[in-house]
């Protein structure tokens, strides 16, 4: 099976059987990203599409550095944040939500699925369908730059040095994003168990 870089090299000769290979071997975690982002099936498919086409256009902008799948990632994210701010200048809206209130500081309110790899992840932890439905709501509702980073960290499972290069960002930012979003999450989820709690 060749590797994808001799597969790159091919695409930039041109050779349309090594683009084929490399479409079947990314289109589906692509899509699942992009769809994470944008919630849509339809913009999903042409933010795909577009996505495999530069890959076919412009090849040559690789340049063998890094791995071909964070580049891909790179570009679908772009892409996808581009057609979101696209849908909001439309409807007029903040690109931002408010700064979070919450004390950066306090670590213990944190859940430990979220910094630590080594414990079982949400979807073992929040079994019931509704929970898990409800966790989902929760990330949506995220601002899309802090979605997109919390989703390839917790889901695509990329270190913060992949995310940086793939979204272009510095590694610095990919930390904050990461840190503003589980702060939120962690925040909206208390509030509710504590509704459960209190209708028990």
């Amino acid at each position: 099976m060749p590797t994808d870089a001799e597969i790159m090299a091919r695409i930039c000769a041109r050779d349309a059987s090594a683009f084929e290979i490399l479409s079947a071997r990314y289109r589906e975690g692509i899509y699942r990203h992009v769809f994470a982002v944008l919630h849509d099936g339809s913009a999903t498919e042409d933010v795909v599409q577009e996505v495999l086409l530069r890959a076919w256009l412009h090849a040559d902008q690789w340049h063998g550095q890094g791995n071909v799948k964070a580049w891909l990632f790179r570009i679908a994210t772009n892409l996808a944040l581009n057609h979101l701010r696209t849908l909001r200048r439309q409807r007029q809206q903040p690109l931002e939500l408010p700064d979070d209130p919450l004390d950066e500081n306090d670590e213990s309110s944190v859940p430990a699925w979220m910094v630590d790899h080594s414990l079982p992840g949400p979807d073992i932890l929040l079994e019931e369908g509704e929970r898990m439905r409800l966790f989902q709501q929760l990330v949506e509702e995220l601002p899309a730059e802090k979605r997109a980073v919390f989703r390839l960290v917790y889901e695509n499972e990329m270190a913060t040095r992949q995310v940086a290069y793939t979204l272009g960002i510095p590694e610095g930012t990919v930390k904050s994003r990461l840190h503003y979003a589980t702060r939120r999450l962690a925040q909206a989820w208390r509030d509710l168990q504590q509704e459960w709690e209190d209708m028990i």
